[in-house]
């Protein structure tokens, strides 16, 4: 006999332990990074918006140009391809990977701008 055929209630409801789903995020180093590059862009004018996604496979951080669009790159954490392609991705608006690697720090370089030497005025 079951619980609730004993006492007479058949909607008795049994709770299975939950089961913890771990998700992938940046840390605090990592978004440190990412936000003083995409602060930097925003200074420019170039970037205006950015969002952020914590999945069971990946973190994503988006960067937009207006909040409209699709994202001009993504910036992608996926500890699944840690030991193959790389921990962090660049992947550019058309899905173009732009850099992989297992360091942030020299993944986003991709996306820094370099300056440009002026002529000299005589």
């Amino acid at each position: 006999m079951s619980t609730g055929e004993a006492t007479g209630n058949a909607d008795v409801v049994l709770r299975f332990p939950a089961v913890a789903t771990k998700t992938v995020a940046f840390d605090r180093v990592e978004l440190n990074l990412i936000l003083n590059l995409y602060g930097r862009h925003v200074a420019e004018g170039e970037w205006r918006d950015y969002a952020l996604d914590f999945g069971r496979e990946t973190a994503v951080f988006a960067v937009f140009r207006r909040s409209a669009e699709q994202p001009l790159y993504r910036i992608v954490k996926n500890p699944a391809l840690a030991r193959k392609q790389g921990l962090y991705c660049v992947v550019a608006q058309g899905g173009l990977i732009m850099k992989r690697g297992n360091e942030l720090a020299q993944v986003l370089k991709v996306l820094v701008k370099r300056p440009k030497l002026l002529d000299p005025v005589s």
